[in-house]
C-alpha cells in the first residue's frame, strides 16, 4: 500500500524563510494569513489528504467511473463521501473573495493545498481543481447576474465546474471548432455540438455541474476570431437559486484511459442546451484563457505532485529492500544483504527526483505569490510586472514540471525492479497518472512554442529581460559570499547559456521559423533548469541563514545544501546540451520528405 505525507515543513520553510510571505502583508487577504493560520490550514489539508484522499487513490484506479444507461455517472466508492468532507472543509473557496462565500486567503495557499491533493489522489483533485478554474473565469469575465447565480454554490462546493474546448476534429487548433450557438429572444443561446475529453463532465458528487463551453455564434467570423464562451449548467437554475429542469446536456460515454481512472473524462453532447454568454461575443478565447492559465499552473503542480509521492515511496522502498552488498563494504552485517539505498546509482536516482521536487515546489510558490500580486496589488506597475512573470513562467511550469515529473515517476518505478511493474506497490499508477499531465491543457510541445513564439517577444521582450536582470542581479550580489560559491558559479554559466539561446533565436528564427520550432522544447527545458537553479540559490541562502541557530534542525538545513550542490553539479550542466541542440538549428530535423517517415 503506497504512503503519502504532505511536505508541510518544507512548504512552511519556503513561505517563511525563502519568500518571506510577511512582506506581502499589504495585499488583501495576506493580513489574515498569519503564520499560525497558514500552519493550521496546511496541517488540516495534510490530514485530509493523508487520511481521506490517499487511501482512495488505488480504489479510484481499480474501480474507475461508471456510466449508466440513463447517462448518469457514478464515481468510485468513497469519492462522494470524500467530496462531502472537502465541501464541508471549505477547501474549494479558500482563496475566493468573501463576497461570494470564499475565505479570501492568498491564492498561494490554494496552490499548496492542490499539490497535496494531487499527490494523495490526482483523479479526485481534478474535480475541485477544474471548479476553481471555472470560478476564476467567471470572476473575471461574467456579468454580475451570472456571478450571483453560479459562484456562491460553486465556491461552497455544492456545484462543480468544467471547461469544454476540445472536439473530435479539433484539439489545439480551436479555430476549427463546430459547436454552434443560436441566440434566443430572451437573450440566452441554444448550444449544439459534441465535446470530448471533458474531465469531471458528469458525476454524482454535486447537485449541479456548471459547464463553460466554447461555441460559435451563428454568423460569427471563421477561425478563433469567431469563438464565444458560454455558461451551460447541467441543471437549469431558477431565479430563486433552486434547481429546475435538466438542461439539454448529457454524457455520451466515458473515455477509457491510461490513468486517472477515478476522474470521469466524458464525451459531452449538447443538444440545444440553454446557455448564457460570458463576456463579449467572439471574445471567448480571451475569457477562456483565464481558466486555461489557471489550469496550466494546476497541471504543472500535478507533475510535481506525482513526482513527490513517487519519491516518498521509492525512498522508503530503497531503505527497506535488501539486495547485494555495498561497493565499499558491508553496511548491514546482521542482514543477508544491504538495503539498496547504499548503492550510488540508487542514490543518484533519489537525489535527482528530490532535487527537482524541492526546487519545483519553490518555483510554483514563487509564481503563485506573483499571481497574488497581479490580482491583488493596487500598484499598477507591480501588477504589470507580476503579470509578465506569470505569462512567461506559465508554459515553463506546465511543460517542464510535467515532463520531468513523469520522468521521475518512471525513475522511481525503476528502483522497485519487477515489483514496480506490479500494481500492489502503487508506483505504476503514479506513472500512468502522471503521463496525462504532459498532454492536456496544451501539449508540452505547444507550451514550448508558446514560450518561444509568443512570450519571449511580447512587449519588446520586457518579461524575459526582467527575468534575466533579476537573476543576474541576484548572482552578482551573492558573488562575494564564499558560502554561496558552489551555487552561484554554476548558475552564472547556466544563465549565460539561456541568454545565448535567447539571442540565437532572435538572430536565426525570424528568417527561418523552423529554427524556433525545432529548438523550442530544448529552450523550454533550458529555461526551466535556470529557473529551478535560481530557486536552489534562494533555498541555499535561506538554509545558510538558518544554520547558526538551527540546533536540532541543522541536519535538515544541511540536507538542503547538499541537495542544492547535487543539482548544481549533476543536473544544471544539462543547460550546455540544451543550448547545443538549439544552436544546431532545424536543417536535419526538416530535411527528410514526409513520405520517408
Amino acid at each position: 500500500m503506497p504512503i503519502y505525507r504532505a511536505p508541510v515543513d518544507d512548504t512552511l520553510f519556503l513561505l517563511n524563510d525563502v519568500f518571506h510571505m510577511e512582506r506581502y502583508s499589504n495585499l488583501p487577504g495576506f493580513a489574515d494569513a498569519s503564520p499560525d493560520v497558514v500552519e493550521a490550514v496546511l496541517g488540516e489539508a495534510a490530514k485530509f489528504c493523508e487520511e481521506v484522499l490517499a487511501p482512495l487513490n488505488r480504489v479510484g484506479d481499480r474501480e474507475g467511473c461508471e456510466r449508466h444507461d440513463d447517462g448518469r455517472v457514478t464515481t468510485p466508492a468513497g469519492f462522494k463521501e470524500a467530496f462531502g468532507q472537502l465541501r464541508d472543509g471549505g477547501w474549494v473557496g479558500i482563496s475566493i473573495p468573501d463576497e461570494f462565500g470564499g475565505q479570501g486567503l492568498p491564492s498561494v495557499l490554494t496552490q499548496i493545498v492542490n499539490e497535496y491533493m494531487c499527490s494523495a489522489n490526482m483523479a479526485f483533485a481534478m474535480y475541485p481543481g477544474l471548479t476553481q478554474g471555472a470560478i476564476a473565469a467567471l470572476l473575471v469575465h461574467a456579468a454580475p447576474e451570472l456571478k450571483t447565480k453560479y459562484l456562491p454554490k460553486m465556491v461552497a462546493g455544492e456545484w462543480t465546474g468544467t471547461m469544454n474546448l476540445t472536439e473530435p476534429h479539433c484539439g489545439t487548433d480551436l479555430g476549427l471548432l463546430r459547436t454552434k450557438a443560436v441566440k434566443q429572444a430572451d437573450g440566452s443561446y441554444r448550444i449544439t455540438g459534441t465535446k470530448i475529453f471533458i474531465s469531471a463532465g458528469e458525476h454524482d458528487m454535486a447537485g449541479n455541474i456548471i459547464h463553460l463551453v466554447l461555441a460559435r455564434i451563428e454568423g460569427a467570423p471563421a477561425g478563433t476570431k469567431g469563438i464565444s464562451l458560454f455558461v451551460v449548467p447541467k441543471m437549469l437554475v431558477k431565479d430563486d437559486g433552486s434547481l429546475g429542469a435538466h438542461n439539454g446536456v448529457s454524457c455520451g460515454s466515458i473515455e477509457e484511459k491510461m490513468g486517472i481512472h477515478g476522474n470521469a473524462t466524458c464525451v459531452m453532447n449538447y443538444d440545444g442546451a440553454q446557455g448564457w454568454l460570458i463576456g463579449e461575443e467572439n471574445r471567448g478565447l480571451n475569457a477562456m484563457f483565464v481558466m486555461m492559465n489557471e489550469a496550466r499552473l494546476g497541471v504543472g503542480v500535478q507533475g510535481l505532485a506525482q513526482s513527490e509521492v513517487a519519491y516518498q515511496n521509492a525512498a522508503l522502498y530503497a531503505k527497506e529492500r535488501l539486495q547485494g552488498r555495498s561497493l565499499t563494504g558491508v553496511k548491514a552485517p546482521d542482514k543477508p544483504a544491504d538495503p539498496i539505498i547504499v548503492h550510488p546509482d540508487v542514490r543518484r536516482t533519489l537525489m535527482t527526483i528530490r532535487a527537482f521536487n524541492e526546487a519545483a515546489r519553490a518555483l510554483v510558490l514563487w509564481t503563485a505569490l506573483r499571481g497574488d500580486v497581479a490580482h491583488r496589488s493596487e500598484d499598477e506597475k507591480e501588477r504589470q510586472s507580476a503579470d509578465d512573470h506569470m505569462g512567461l513562467l506559465t508554459p515553463v511550469i506546465k511543460g517542464v514540471l510535467t515532463d520531468t515529473g513523469f520522468a521521475n515517476t518512471v525513475m522511481a518505478q525503476q528502483l522497485y525492479g519487477g515489483h514496480g511493474y506490479i500494481a500492489e506497490h502503487g508506483v505504476e499508477q503514479f506513472v500512468r497518472d502522471a503521463r496525462i499531465a504532459q498532454i492536456y491543457e496544451g501539449a508540452n510541445g505547444i507550451q514550448a512554442l508558446d514560450l518561444v513564439g509568443r512570450k519571449l517577444g511580447r512587449d519588446g521582450g520586457r518579461a524575459v529581460m526582467t527575468f534575466f536582470n533579476e537573476v543576474g542581479a541576484y548572482l552578482k550580489d551573492k558573488s562575494g559570499d564564499d558560502k554561496m560559491k558552489p551555487y552561484v558559479g554554476p548558475m552564472n554559466a547556466a544563465l549565460g547559456h539561456l541568454q545565448q539561446g535567447t539571442m540565437w533565436f532572435m538572430q536565426n528564427a525570424m528568417a527561418k521559423p523552423d529554427n524556433a520550432g525545432a529548438g523550442a522544447t530544448d529552450y523550454m527545458h533550458l529555461f526551466g533548469l535556470v529557473a529551478l537553479g535560481f530557486m536552489w540559490c534562494k533555498i541555499a541562502e535561506a538554509a545558510l541563514d538558518k544554520l547558526p541557530s538551527a540546533n536540532g534542525s541543522a541536519p535538515r538545513y544541511n540536507a538542503k545544501l547538499v541537495t542544492a550542490r547535487f543539482f548544481m553539479e549533476r543536473m544544471l550542466p544539462e543547460t550546455a546540451t540544451r543550448l547545443a541542440r538549439i544552436q544546431v538549428g532545424a536543417d536535419s530535423t526538416m530535411e527528410l520528405p514526409a513520405d520517408a517517415f
